[in-house]
């Protein structure tokens, strides 16, 4: 098996540059995207000796679903950007709204998977309300708010390279929704996503689904806790891969303070960041129940075959993540660090719009 960052420089070699700029930029200067990488240097292990790590068992459970494994697929747009097959080759991950398969195709590729759907609400809520429930009636286990774009970060690589989804190219779950109307360059029309989304409308999602419900963009402690009192089951701590606010915290910088203010009343997950299985170690030790992996699942895809090379980064990251565990001995992180490391960050602003 190649080392995993081959996959990355192969997908920077073949895919074409309007493509590889897409899925691997950041908003303005890109400090946030690169930061959810740095932040996990700066955590060390603390590992303790002779204990017998002959049987290690890395199964867990969202949501009361066992998978093998806690790695899944973070939400990212336009996989058919990577390879041709799309969202089908990445079936057992989360389904996009701006997925270019439609929900029935990914359900026929994947029945046995544990597919989780991804939402933005919409200015037309009739448009949100029929995916919700076009989900929930092909069998998907869960709906996954992400909260983070009430409008599009600065991408400033797709300003310069003038990105627009090329035309054989459709968002298929939205077709027919917005005809007659022009789009913008990523396949939908201006200011057609509702800014003016609250808390309150967490209400109206459940009205109109019995799916568990999961927040995607949590980064504080006080999103936290009312994530738990509007009644969600879970949250992905995630800045959306540095692509909306830049100078925010990396995801696993604000894993710790999320975790602490919800008190295990609910699931907390990652995304951001992951790139090694002992990234994946420091995040599960650091409260996480899982994390889920987004520009490395593309790169597997642009590698051969789409699942193929997809499922080799899989195996890798898995592998890596067997060995951390063996070799920290059920790590327990190094708590001087991590009191180190936040007392020496720089002090954050809270801002109340």
């Amino acid at each position: 098996i190649l080392p995993k960052f081959y996959f990355e420089a192969y997908a920077k070699k073949h895919l074409p540059k309007i493509a590889w700029d897409y899925f691997a930029a950041g908003a303005d200067d890109c400090s946030t995207r690169d930061e959810n990488i740095l932040a996990y240097k700066r955590i060390r292990f603390r590992p303790r000796m002779l204990r017998d790590v002959s049987m290690m068992d890395i199964r867990t459970k969202l949501l009361g679903t066992e998978i093998s494994f806690p790695v899944g697929i973070a939400p990212t747009g336009f996989h058919q950007l990577a390879w041709p097959d799309g969202e089908k080759s990445t079936a057992r991950g989360t389904l996009l709204t701006y997925s270019t398969c439609t929900l029935e195709e990914i359900a026929a590729a994947a029945p046995g998977g544990i597919r989780w759907f991804q939402l933005y609400i919409h200015c037309n809520r009739a448009v949100s309300q029929q995916l919700v429930q076009q989900a929930e009636a092909l069998g998907f286990q869960g709906l996954v708010l992400t909260a983070d774009l009430p409008y599009t970060g600065k991408r400033r690589d797709d300003i310069r390279n003038g990105f627009r989804l090329p035309p054989h190219m459709k968002l298929k779950n939205l077709e027919g929704a917005f005809e007659g109307v022009d789009c913008s360059e990523y396949g939908l029309p201006p200011n057609s996503l509702d800014p003016s989304v609250t808390w309150n409308d967490i209400y109206w999602l459940r009205s109109l689904t019995h799916l568990p419900i999961i927040i995607k963009g949590i980064l504080t402690k006080e999103d936290a806790e009312l994530a738990v009192r509007h009644g969600v089951q879970g949250i992905i701590v995630s800045n959306h891969g540095g692509r909306q606010l830049d100078g925010g915290p990396a995801t696993i910088d604000a894993l710790v303070e999320v975790v602490e203010a919800v008190q295990g009343k609910i699931e907390v997950y990652l995304d951001g960041g992951i790139r090694k299985g002992s990234d994946v170690l420091k995040a599960l030790a650091l409260g996480a129940k899982c994390v889920f992996i987004g520009r490395p699942a593309l790169w597997g895809l642009a590698y051969k075959q789409g699942e193929e090379g997809l499922q080799d980064v899989l195996r890798i990251l898995q592998d890596e993540f067997r060995l951390s565990m063996a070799l920290s001995l059920l790590v327990q992180l190094l708590l001087l660090i991590l009191i180190l490391h936040f007392s020496l960050s720089a002090p954050t602003c809270t801002c109340d719009i």
